[in-house]
């Protein structure tokens, strides 16, 4: 999962580097074989993501952009969203845990692991799990992907950065490429 463009609530934090952020993920496509999956924020950049991008991710700040979530609906892409999407016509509809919003103090987010089953009995939809953003930090990854998958999730999406020291965003819940290769 790449961060090309990164909805925040601060006007100072990173944003993200756009369509340059797509053009450095086409160029680690090419040398991976990993498949692209950003999120989208407007629909004029539908184009952009048609062209480079495997699987687009409607974030929690666009759940409520219908106008958005219609356009994207007509894209021949997987999302993560539901109704409004398929609506649409578009049927391939990936839903995605990443946590609530608790009072817990010691990771940014709680993975709710109890939505997987919940979910598998009332849609037939997949279910990734993204224990990166629900912890907020690396050590925390391993652990609630293996959870995760013994929950049921059909898939993890998981933060990975060859120096999360560095990294413009997100560097405490990143995994290094070797930690990546001993959750795998």
């Amino acid at each position: 999962r790449g961060g090309a463009f990164k909805p925040r609530t601060s006007p100072y934090a990173f944003q993200g580097l756009k369509g340059d952020g797509l053009k450095l993920l086409v160029e680690a496509k090419q040398l991976t074989g990993l498949p692209i999956v950003s999120e989208i924020m407007n629909a004029v950049h539908i184009p952009m993501f048609e062209e480079s991008v495997d699987l687009v991710q409607v974030g929690a700040r666009n759940m409520q952009n219908f106008e958005l979530l219609k356009e994207v609906g007509k894209m021949s892409k997987l999302l993560m969203s539901a109704e409004y999407i398929m609506a649409s016509g578009n049927e391939n509809v990936i839903l995605c845990e990443r946590g609530i919003r608790t009072f817990e103090t010691r990771t940014r987010n709680t993975l709710d692991l109890s939505a997987v089953p919940v979910l598998k009995k009332l849609t037939h939809l997949p279910i990734v799990v993204d224990p990166s953003h629900a912890m907020g930090y690396a050590h925390l990854v391993k652990p609630m992907a293996m959870a995760a998958t013994v929950a049921g999730a059909d898939g993890l999406m998981i933060e990975v950065h060859n120096n999360p020291a560095k990294a413009l965003c997100d560097g405490p819940q990143s995994l290094t490429p070797d930690q990546f290769d001993d959750v795998a």
